[in-house]
């Protein structure tokens, strides 16, 4: 059934004799902004958010997602909060990366800038290696990392993001600084899978997703994933097990813009809410290794400001940030 909650347009001011006229939300397509190249995590989840909005019948005014790379998804975030104000069919997806970006970047803007809406999944990292690689295993390529750091070069996703700092943290494990690592970040999977198979990274660090593919064909070697625990049909240790006391999960969600009105608000985490239970969303969360991160509204809020003082702490005792 399509979300049919009450909005009040013109916030912030009248909207006619009446002082605000009221009609169904959404009454016009959702638009969901991917800060990055298309074939990345924020691009497969705002296409499995609007695929799920569209198809398991949450809204019938369509749901449309457009990228907008750059800046380590800060170019995005600043463009979704400049240019859409007040508009709540705006969506953009949001993550992890994009906090610690934020903080490497010295963004103007930052995620107080926006209306969270939703917290949706958790994921983890994967670290592969070209299938014609000569790491068959974690403790090969960290035997390599630790005797030479800046002749293991690692691909990875942004700038400050989850893989840097998992990169890091396994540099840390063997005792590298790590001014030393030689990191190459990519704006999305989508330039970062052919620099995997192309030879020019050693090895890369990403969403288990983006890679899951190639893996099924073949041709790239999964050495391990970032969980505590090992993940239910994936046939690769965990970090741990492989023996780096390292593990890190990244999150996505959703924001809207700014100078929405409280009811716009409730009516957008509504719909999300509403998404979340269709078996369309329930079957993505399943195919790409996702895990139900389900958290709205103000807890939302409270969340990200605890994950912004923590990450820029982390990047800072890691020496990425000043």
């Amino acid at each position: 059934m399509a979300a049919s909650l009450l909005v009040l347009t013109g916030c912030g001011g009248d909207s006619g004799e009446g002082g605000g006229s009221a009609e169904e939300y959404p009454s016009q397509a959702i638009e969901i902004m991917a800060p990055a190249d298309p074939g990345g995590g924020y691009d497969q989840t705002a296409r499995s958010i609007g695929r799920s909005l569209d198809e398991g019948g949450v809204v019938e005014t369509g749901a449309e997602v457009y990228n907008v790379p750059g800046a380590s998804g800060t170019a995005g975030l600043t463009q979704f909060v400049g240019e859409n104000a007040g508009d709540p069919h705006q969506l953009m997806v949001i993550g992890k990366i994009l906090v610690g970006a934020i903080e490497q970047t010295d963004s103007q803007v930052n995620l107080g800038n926006t209306t969270p809406i939703a917290r949706l999944t958790a994921e983890y990292d994967a670290i592969v290696v070209p299938a014609d690689s000569e790491y068959e295993t974690l403790e090969q390529l960290m035997d390599a990392f630790e005797a030479d750091p800046g002749g293991v070069a690692w691909g990875g996703g942004s700038v400050g993001g989850v893989d840097q700092i998992l990169v890091a943290q396994l540099a840390d494990a063997v005792g590298i600084d790590p001014a030393d690592i030689n990191y190459i970040p990519y704006s999305g999977g989508g330039e970062l899978t052919p620099a995997i198979l192309s030879g020019d990274v050693t090895a890369a660090a990403s969403g288990l997703a983006e890679f899951q593919d190639q893996i099924d064909a073949g041709e790239m070697r999964l050495l391990a994933v970032s969980s505590e625990e090992p993940i239910e049909g994936v046939d690769a240790p965990t970090i741990i097990e492989s023996g780096y006391e390292v593990s890190i999960a990244n999150w996505r969600g959703l924001v809207a813009p700014p100078e929405i009105s409280d009811e716009q608000r409730d009516a957008v985490v509504a719909m999300v809410e509403e998404m979340h239970d269709t078996p369309e969303w329930q079957e993505t969360l399943e195919s790409n290794n996702w895990d139900d991160f389900l958290l709205t509204g103000e807890e939302f809020s409270a969340y990200i400001e605890t994950e912004t003082e923590d990450i820029t702490q982390t990047l800072t005792d890691l020496g990425i940030v000043g």
